[in-house]
């Protein structure tokens, strides 16, 4: 019975670990960067891992005073395309740190 304790305790240490491990790991991410483009170019969006946009470069090219319309679908292009890859580089990173168990989103 107190053998079990034992385990018990030693699990919790791990997921304690793993807990302060990805807390880390959460704080790191926020820092790194990833960078995208659309319309060849055209757009060029920089965002870090806490989805904050830390630069935005329209190229002049891109801006039709006849056609807004396809600029704001290039923005929002990029914009999206950021954001996915903000979350494929979390998902990634942290599937990493956890060894491929599937926890539920938000669990740590």
């Amino acid at each position: 019975m107190f053998g079990n304790m034992g385990n018990m305790q030693g699990m919790m240490k791990k997921v304690q670990k793993l807990q302060a491990d990805m807390a880390k790991l959460q704080e790191e991410l926020k820092t790194r960067t990833i960078e995208v483009s659309a319309g060849g170019g055209a757009i060029k969006i920089v965002m870090n891992g806490d989805k904050q946009i830390q630069s935005l470069k329209i190229a002049p090219t891109a801006v039709d005073p006849e056609d807004v319309e396809m600029l704001e679908d290039l923005v929002a292009a990029a914009v999206n395309e950021a954001i996915k890859k903000v979350d494929d580089m979390m998902s990634s990173e942290m599937g990493k740190l956890t060894g491929g168990l599937n926890l539920p989103p938000g669990m740590f």
